[in-house]
């Protein structure tokens, strides 16, 4: 059955981003640094159709995830590259290139209507303007079972979980504190939500921590 998961790196103080993301530091100051775990690792290497890389746990972690997910969601902002310049050019290619990673379809979150963009290597950007509910009834449909991946950026995320609708999730926490940049769980919820703890992964790179909500 299709669950809907976001599997994300984040520092020890809590932010999926440093401060001032730009096209050269999509990710912020000292963001980078939050995905090294993932940059070592041949899976992540592979999907990115680079060599080398080091197989392992971490590479295990990296493969289960590609394996399970279907579809991909994310918002406008992490389309073009966790910047602005979607306000700029609301028609252009975004940030990742003409063969990005995701070889499926990936639905974005927009108020700016255009018809799909499609890559190399059968990744299909679908732009969707009715909500986080349409977006992922279409995501459910084109993963054919397998999962839906909230990529993000943050306020994608808070909005499916303040909506009920995230099934799971996997924290990947980076041995690293940015003290300041994009914090994953703000703003706050409106009420607690309880989450069981599924499994710790630990190594020298980082924490994989898996939750289930319930």
């Amino acid at each position: 059955m299709t669950k809907v998961v976001f599997d994300i790196s984040i520092s020890v103080d809590g932010f999926l981003a440093g401060p001032n993301a730009s096209l050269e530091e999509p990710l912020g100051a000292g963001g980078e640094a939050l995905h090294e775990w993932a940059f070592a690792t041949k899976r992540f290497r592979e999907q990115h159709g680079l060599d080398g890389g080091e197989e392992g746990v971490e590479s295990d972690l990296v493969d289960e995830r590609l394996q399970a997910t279907g579809a991909t969601l994310m918002g406008r902002r992490m389309f073009s590259g966790g910047t602005g310049a979607w306000d700029d050019d609301p028609n252009g290619d975004g940030w990742w290139g003409d063969d990005p990673p995701f070889h499926h379809s990936v639905f974005v979150l927009t108020h700016h209507p255009r018809e799909p963009l499609v890559k190399q290597g059968g990744t299909t950007f679908v732009f969707v303007t009715d909500g986080i509910e349409a977006a992922l009834a279409q995501a459910r449909k084109a993963a054919g079972g397998k999962d839906v991946l909230i990529a993000g950026g943050a306020d994608v995320i808070q909005q499916y979980l303040q909506a009920g609708l995230v099934d799971e999730f996997q924290l990947h926490v980076a041995p690293l504190l940015l003290g300041a940049g994009v914090p994953l769980f703000a703003p706050a919820l409106e009420a607690p939500l309880r989450v069981e703890p599924t499994r710790v992964v630990d190594s020298p790179a980082a924490a994989h921590l898996g939750y289930r909500v319930r």
